[in-house]
């Protein structure tokens, strides 16, 4: 039987602890086992589901892999859905991708079950024996379409991006040879798997290299750091925020806590940074403290990960490296011209194996992504010293003001560095003069206020005159922890 090499390697793991949450350990064989299970229970009297779309709402665990695994030996696509969604949420991923199947644990979510009935949806419960079926699973091709993962829908409804069999499987392999993946690393993992940062970067890299991973429901800061003090992890991936919070942790812990927490970071052989601009303060605060220098690295849900600092070499501050193994990367100019020289900005056009084909159900929106074969990413980028620095968002992080081009993610990198600022946004609005000036939302520490001519005499001594402080016209201060739940193009509307 044709078999995916993902199934074949977990196969010559065996024994091996693959996954471990809530103190149990999981094998690479158990996981097998339960997930043909769960793919004879799939298929009932079918020999193949041949590509049904099957929705799994699924906790980080072993139950995760074996929902997801199920679902691909079955023949179907698997959809995994957010865990913090709203019912409105689900219900549209569940009908824009036309979900046939829902797949949850025993005692999984009444509210997503219920929204699945509703629909017409047929339940599947996970169990949690491990005993093997008999039943004959369809073979498994590269070209098969294997998931949907939606997008974050920040200007418009969510998009479901399609990866075949194949997209996965060179997303894999570009990362595993890029980062060295090795059978005896063992990583954290507490980012959402409704993303590809955590569905790809960490799960499935680790499992297809036999290595180990210790799963968390959240990000659960002293439970984290009590085992990084283990010395339990030698890789380890965060977003920035993650990054920020463990830094105000380890300044405000005792000296022995902070000692002991900094060798165990000090020990593992790689760590990573992504999903989000790295401030350069913070990629330097944290070698200063820990002596590790994080890799950060570029990608999205269309085509994996494209760019990366590299595994030996320099890792520079602000910067998201060169082109992956097996990824082509270029910039194009607003005039439709190939960047060929440094310092020229563009937007970064990415093709090769790792990149999907399609947005679910949407033939006209996948046809205006592509140019040429090369996937339109709508990120801003400029070549400096060999490597690529994003600049932001094609329509959202470029602001046009008095004939340049500013980067949103520059000026907030700046503006956070201010000692009574906590969070900042901004964003480009309207105006006579400049065409678009600055505006920015902020977030203060709390007990702190600030005025916008002091705000701008801070940053004149930081930032090159033309980019920033006489441009600063607006500054709208925000509740604390409000920034999160506000999009950029909502923060125009807050301005206007």
């Amino acid at each position: 039987m044709k078999e995916l090499a993902l199934f074949r390697r977990a196969r010559s793991h065996g024994s091996a602890v693959a996954l471990s949450s809530g103190g149990v350990d999981t094998s690479y064989e158990t996981v097998l086992n339960r997930s043909s299970q769960v793919a004879a229970t799939l298929l009932g009297e079918l020999d193949d589901l041949n590509e049904a779309r099957v929705a799994f709402l699924v906790p980080p665990s072993s139950d995760y892999v074996v929902a997801q695994w199920g679902v691909w030996r079955a023949g179907g696509i698997a959809i995994p859905l957010c865990l913090s969604a709203t019912d409105g949420e689900w219900e549209y991923a569940l009908k824009d991708s036309q979900a046939e199947i829902l797949v949850v644990p025993e005692g999984g979510s009444d509210a997503t079950v219920a929204v699945a009935e509703r629909l017409g949806l047929r339940v599947v419960r996970l169990r949690a024996d491990a005993v093997p079926s008999s039943k004959g699973l369809p073979e498994l091709g590269g070209d098969r379409r294997a998931m949907i993962l939606y997008t974050s829908g920040t200007t418009s409804k969510p998009k479901g991006v399609v990866s075949t069999h194949g997209n996965i499987q060179a997303q894999i392999e570009s990362l595993v040879e890029a980062w060295r993946w090795q059978a005896t690393d063992r990583i954290p993992l507490f980012l959402p798997l409704h993303h590809i940062h955590g569905i790809i970067n960490v799960l499935a890299c680790a499992l297809w290299i036999g290595a180990r991973i210790e799963c968390y429901p959240r990000f659960d800061m002293g439970a984290i750091l009590e085992r990084v003090r283990a010395n339990a992890f030698t890789v380890f991936m965060a977003v920035p925020t993650i990054y920020v919070k463990l830094i105000q942790a380890l300044e405000q812990s005792s000296e022995s806590d902070r000692a002991a927490i900094i060798r165990g970071f000090g020990q593992m052989r790689l760590m990573i940074s992504g999903s989000a601009a790295l401030p350069a303060s913070v990629h330097e605060r944290w070698t200063a403290l820990t002596g590790q220098v994080l890799l950060e690295r570029y990608g999205m849900t269309e085509i994996g990960m494209a760019l990366s600092n590299p595994f030996d070499g320099e890792r520079r501050p602000g910067a998201v490296g060169q082109a992956l193994p097996r990824v082509e990367v270029r910039l194009k100019s607003e005039a439709g011209v190939v960047v060929t020289s440094e310092a020229e900005v563009g937007e970064i056009q990415v093709r090769g194996p790792a990149v999907f084909g399609e947005y679910w159900g949407k033939a006209e929106v996948t046809e205006k992504s592509f140019d040429e074969g090369w996937f339109r990413t709508g990120d801003v980028a400029v070549m400096e010293r060999g490597y690529y620095r994003i600049m932001g968002r094609l329509s959202v992080d470029i602001i046009k003001s008095g004939g340049y081009k500013l980067s949103a993610l520059e000026i907030e990198a700046v503006l956070i560095e201010h000692p009574q600022i906590l969070e900042c946004a901004v964003v480009g609005v309207s105006d006579e003069t400049w065409g678009e000036a600055v505006a920015a939302a902020i977030v203060l520490v709390e007990g702190e206020s600030m005025e916008l001519t002091e705000l701008r005499a801070w940053c004149r001594d930081r930032m090159s005159v033309y980019k920033m402080p006489h441009r600063l016209a607006v500054v709208l201060a925000l509740p604390r922890n409000a920034m999160g739940k506000v999009t950029k193009p909502a923060l125009r509307d807050l301005f206007d």
